[in-house]
């Protein structure tokens, strides 16, 4: 099988259970992942990894993989790990590998205790233990995020010291007796008067001198931190260091410091992270703000560029893209093409997500193409072809990071951005159920509004399929009035056979007896059946085994529906849950036992006597068939149908990458005859 893509970085997280680690890992994650809240934001997704287990004597199932050009493993260290057997041997496991780098986290003093032999044997350690409490997630982002840039981002090796991999901040304020000046020096002293020395190398260059070669040195090689005071935006020097870092694409940041009032916000300061301050002065958890977003931004601009030419290499973009790390401007643009003369072969390519349309008019006027590694503002580049998608995207069980090592939040960021894509190109989704807060309809539906006004399209719908009795439940009703502009609500119809065993079909029924169950499977059956009669392509990820309503996983059943109907269909396995069982079931001809009748009677309450009841009807689920059809399919079938490579079809299937799942699942869909 073709290896799948090899992005620049991922980050593997391990801990204790009972370490009480959770929350600082999931906050420094939060900095590293795409806001599910705002799935606009231009923020860093770089893959994340977990690894930890439901048992305290037992580790997780699993250890960091290579996955990456370069794999840091974060690892969380405590008398647990120390002092358990298993724990011990599992870290002292962990592969001597290239680019393969574990960065020890002490959670407390006798975590130590590893370095003393085994695999970590004399690595330093970062001290949690010894953090001031008041400032505890600050320092948390901040060390990880910067043992994340050298070891991530930057060509070091263990024997380098840290100023060696520090990070050049050159602080751009206004001249002397400014508070610019004074939040520049404090910064300065705040780090010189701690343990950051060899973190940050700081140009303390006063503003107000000549702009000289010197000072152009220094931007061309550091993170700029540009502090707005009053006078700021005035100063033609300022500006000048600004358009110097913007020219020489170096990460940027803006820390407002406004007093009173600015008559004119330099236009060159926009397009970049902003940090609000208090205008002083300046305290020490303030500073410790302004040096993380300096530090994120750093690992964000450099993941960025790596990302994109990775992806140039791959032939995802244009051979001949100019890369941006950020959204271009216009003056770039200009600079451009004041060298290149010709702008009807000009391509600009920047991170996820899109711009408005607004944002991209002077694109249309100059005849050039912007691109995101997924999306192309070139219209020759999309057939005039329209589809009809279904999608079953469902949560599954979690299992405390044992065996699966991803986050459920990341089905979430795949049906924010799938929905996106294919909606941006006017293609129908059809999903059915889940509605409820944080489901997955509220963020496909949420998706669509945003991405409705963006593109100022008349017409953009997703249609949701409600089984009876959902669909007359009142809730749900309302449920729909509020995304009213976007959404096509379906009701499914209900089936002959189970009319005579509704009282009433006006007043919900809940599915809290025997009979009341059998009427809900099969209700949600004749849903799933008439949702993808009506799709011409079914996309299916997650999906859980247990504590469902139906004769079987709804999942499983749209799969299975889907095939029956040669529907195309694309499984992303990577991502857990139902579908990677599947996925593993199809490419080894051998169903997971998590598909037989046994284990489904044995992990779901009063099943059997479900299935006892469906018999009699002739409507229960028969698993014998369900076997022969499953071990049965092959990749080659599936990949035939959506028109891609057996290869490609297997990386789909096991890929733990979102943007490679979703690439090739547009470029099928792009090239699928009408």
């Amino acid at each position: 099988m073709k290896q799948q893509i090899v992005p620049p970085l991922a980050v593997h997280f391990v801990w204790h259970p009972n370490d009480n680690i959770n929350t600082t890992i999931m906050d420094f994650r939060r900095y590293l992942t795409r806001d599910i809240d705002r799935p606009f934001s231009r923020e860093l997704n770089i893959p994340t990894f977990l690894y930890s287990s439901q048992k305290r004597s037992h580790p997780p199932s699993n250890s960091p993989k290579k996955l990456a050009k370069k794999d840091v493993i974060f690892l969380f260290l405590s008398a647990n790990t120390l002092m358990i057997p298993s724990w011990k041997e599992y870290i002292n496991s962990l592969p001597e590998r290239k680019n393969y780098h574990l960065v020890p986290v002490a959670v407390e003093h006798e975590g130590i205790g590893h370095t003393s032999e085994g695999r970590l044997k004399s690595l330093n350690c970062i001290r949690m233990f010894e953090w001031n409490e008041d400032f505890k997630k600050e320092y948390a982002i901040f060390y990880l995020s910067h043992e994340l840039y050298r070891f991530g981002l930057k060509n070091i090796n263990l024997l380098e010291s840290g100023i060696d991999s520090s990070i050049r901040l050159f602080l751009s304020h206004a001249k002397k007796g400014d508070t610019g000046l004074k939040h520049a020096k404090a910064i300065k002293k705040f780090i010189d008067n701690s343990n950051m020395q060899g973190f940050f190398d700081v140009n303390d260059i006063s503003s107000g001198f000549k702009f000289d070669e010197e000072i152009e040195k220094h931007i061309k090689r550091s993170t700029l931190i540009a502090i707005e005071s009053d006078a700021y935006s005035t100063r033609y020097w300022c500006q000048r260091e600004i358009l110097t870092a913007k020219r020489e694409k170096r990460p940027i940041i803006l820390v407002n410091s406004l007093e009173e009032y600015e008559d004119r916000v330099f236009p060159a300061a926009s397009n970049i992270p902003c940090v609000h301050i208090t205008a002083e002065p300046l305290n020490d958890k303030d500073i410790l703000r302004i040096l993380i977003a300096a530090l994120l931004e750093t690992i964000r601009f450099e993941h960025a560029r790596k990302l994109l030419t990775y992806y140039r290499n791959q032939k995802w973009i244009d051979q001949n893209a100019v890369i941006f790390a950020r959204p271009p401007e216009i003056q770039q643009i200009v600079e451009i093409l004041k060298k290149n003369k010709k702008s009807n072969n000009l391509v600009i390519c920047y991170p996820e997500p899109p711009l408005y349309k607004e944002e991209t008019e002077w694109a249309d006027y100059f005849n050039i193409t912007v691109s995101t590694p997924l999306w192309s503002s070139d219209k020759k580049s999309y057939k005039n072809k329209k589809f009809r998608i279904g999608l079953s995207i469902a949560d599954y069980q979690p299992d405390g990071y044992d065996k699966q090592n991803q986050d459920l939040d990341e089905l979430k960021r795949f049906s924010q951005s799938l929905a996106r894509h294919l909606l941006a190109n006017k293609h129908t989704l059809i999903y059915g159920g889940d509605l409820r807060n944080d489901g997955f309809t509220q963020f496909i539906l949420d998706e669509a509004t945003v991405l409705r006004d963006r593109l100022q399209l008349d017409k953009l719908f997703v249609e949701n399929y409600l089984a009876w009795p959902l669909n007359v439940k009142q809730e749900n009703l309302k449920w729909y009035a509020n995304y009213n502009t976007v959404v096509k609500p379906v009701s499914a119809s209900i089936p002959d056979d189970i009319k005579s065993l509704i009282h009433d079909i006006s007043t919900f029924l809940p599915p809290d007896c025997l009979e009341n169950k059998y009427i809900w499977s099969r209700c949600l059956t004749t849903m799933r059946e008439e949702s993808i009669k009506s799709s011409d392509i079914r996309i299916l990820v997650g999906g859980k085994f247990e504590n469902y309503l139906g004769k079987m996983p709804g999942v499983l059943e749209e799969f299975l529906i889907a095939y029956k109907q040669d529907l195309v269909i694309f499984l992303v396995g990577g991502l857990g849950g139902l579908t990677k069982k599947l996925c593993i079931s199809i490419k080894n001809r051998k169903i997971e036992e998590e598909f037989t009748e046994e284990w489904q009677i044995n992990h779901n309450n009063a099943y059997q006597d479900l299935q006892k009841i469906a018999s009699q009807h002739g409507k229960h689920t028969d698993y014998d068939n369900l076997k022969e059809v499953i071990e049965n399919i092959t990749i080659p079938i599936l990949a035939e149908r959506a028109g891609l490579t057996n290869e490609e079809y297997e990386r789909l299937m096991t890929t733990p990458f979102i943007d490679e799942s979703i690439y090739l699942i547009l470029k099928s869909i792009k090239n699928l005859p009408k």
